[in-house]
């Protein structure tokens, strides 16, 4: 548990430094960098209980982008302001360096293996941001819509 809560710091800081690289500035910042660590415990949660990787990745992209869609509304800033820095820690980087290195090696049977692995990863990662994405914008219009219908005609 203690490695798990370590774990999530790590992300937190981590989305924090690419915020700055990133240029977010303020509250924004903040919120950003605790999208990491929401991504990071959804992650670490789903993977401790569960132990299905590409699950993991999914609910993590799934909470991660929920949590940016929520506080988008709240701080009246684009979802992908937090959305982008928040899923920072889930990026498949060293599966991307693992397939060119053993390309480079010349074993093509290991290097389509781990590609294939990595691109499932990101493919669990970019279906959980389009599901909640999706479900969230086509609530949000609905309930837009609603709003601004009982208002005054003209």
């Amino acid at each position: 548990m203690a490695q798990i809560l370590y774990q999530i710091l790590m992300s937190g800081l981590s989305s924090l430094c690419f915020g700055v690289l990133f240029q977010v500035r303020g509250r924004n910042l903040i919120c950003a960098a605790v999208a990491g660590c929401v991504c990071w415990f959804g992650y670490g949660i789903t993977r401790h209980v569960i132990q299905a990787e590409l699950l993991a990745y999914f609910v993590a992209a799934a909470a991660t982008t929920l949590y940016a869609e929520m506080f988008a509304r709240l701080l009246r800033a684009p979802a992908i302001v937090f959305l982008a820095v928040g899923i920072i820690p889930l990026v498949p980087g060293g599966g991307i360096y693992r397939t060119m290195l053993l390309s480079i090696r010349g074993t093509p049977d290991e290097a389509l293996a781990e590609c294939i692995k990595t691109i499932q990863i990101a493919g669990a990662m970019a279906v959980g941001i389009v599901i909640i994405s999706s479900i969230v914008r086509t609530f949000w219009h609905k309930n837009k819509k609603i709003s601004t219908s009982n208002g005054v005609e003209n």
